[in-house]
């Protein structure tokens, strides 16, 4: 059984692997990706990420690299390739914020290698967690990635975001994905979409309890927008109500989120103070355009 580490002292290392790209809006492009949006609020949370990735040897590729070691990241995982462009997305959002993406692949993340070198490395930092999502392992040779990474690190807790994507988004990798992991987070749409093929009840509280007592999860989160979200961790429950947002798009504010729960979990927070932190990290990253808000 792997243990959720928690520490009330500095940050703790965490294993951050998938997909980076830039999300391109009709007027911009602004960097992204779900797991390097993780590591930025990780590491402004004092926490140590280690951002296993690939970008492209393409002019978007060096602007990515640049910008990933502005924010202050480690790149000694972040790998470049020939092989496939940078990654990209374009992001239409909605009147009211919502945004809806149209992801191009494959992309220089779907390169991305563990040598043994690599491989001994991570494993000689010990990352106390590890972070992934369902776009990086849809292909399979991303999966062999990150279940290589599993193996190397046995006692990491395993921090599943959803995150799905029309196309990639496979009920088999998925339902093997989840029941693998110790902490569990996804939306509504996300709920609805995946508690039929997982027998679990539709109810967000029922969800999360009936999940961990047949899966293992140690905690469990169903975010609900402008609802707030439904938080367990271990037997404590809260549902909590959302803030106000007004002003930008949801872009990343599920990340945010993400990074603020593995937060207060590393931190021993209660559920109910654990899920109010977590909303108002999501809170502030809809409230402004982008992924990635200046610090």
């Amino acid at each position: 059984m792997r243990h959720l580490v928690k520490s009330n002292d500095a940050g703790v290392r965490v294993l951050v692997v998938g997909e980076v790209l830039w999300d391109r809006f009709p007027d911009s492009a602004r960097l992204g990706g779900a797991p390097l949006n993780v590591a930025v609020q990780l590491k402004r949370l004092r926490h140590a990420p280690l951002l296993v990735s690939a970008v492209g040897t393409d002019a978007a590729g060096e602007e990515a690299r640049r910008a990933i070691g502005r924010l202050g990241l480690e790149t000694d995982f972040l790998q470049s390739t020939e092989r496939f462009p940078t990654g990209s997305a374009r992001v239409r959002v909605d009147a009211s914020g919502q945004p809806s993406f149209e992801i191009e692949r494959p992309a220089a993340y779907d390169a991305v290698e563990v040598s043994d070198h690599d491989v001994h490395e991570i494993s000689r930092l010990n990352p106390a967690w590890f972070y992934y999502g369902t776009l990086f392992p849809a292909y399979a040779r991303s999966k062999d990635v990150l279940e290589r990474l599993m193996r190397a690190l046995p006692g990491a807790a395993r921090f599943y975001d959803l995150n799905l994507r029309p196309g990639f988004d496979s009920p088999d990798l998925v339902s093997e994905l989840i029941r693998s992991s110790d902490v569990v987070k996804l939306n509504e749409e996300e709920l609805s979409v995946v508690h039929p093929f997982l027998g679990l009840p539709a109810d967000p509280e029922r969800f999360c309890r009936t999940g961990s007592s047949r899966f293992g999860w140690r905690a469990a989160c169903v975010t609900r927008g402008a609802l707030g979200c439904a938080m367990l961790i271990g037997d404590e429950y809260a549902a909590a109500e959302g803030m106000p947002v007004g002003g930008g798009d949801s872009v990343g504010a599920g990340d945010a989120f993400a990074a603020a729960f593995m937060h207060g979990l590393i931190s021993n927070w209660s559920a109910a103070e654990t899920a109010r932190f977590a909303n108002q990290a999501g809170a502030r990253v809809a409230g402004v355009h982008g992924a990635i808000p200046e610090a």
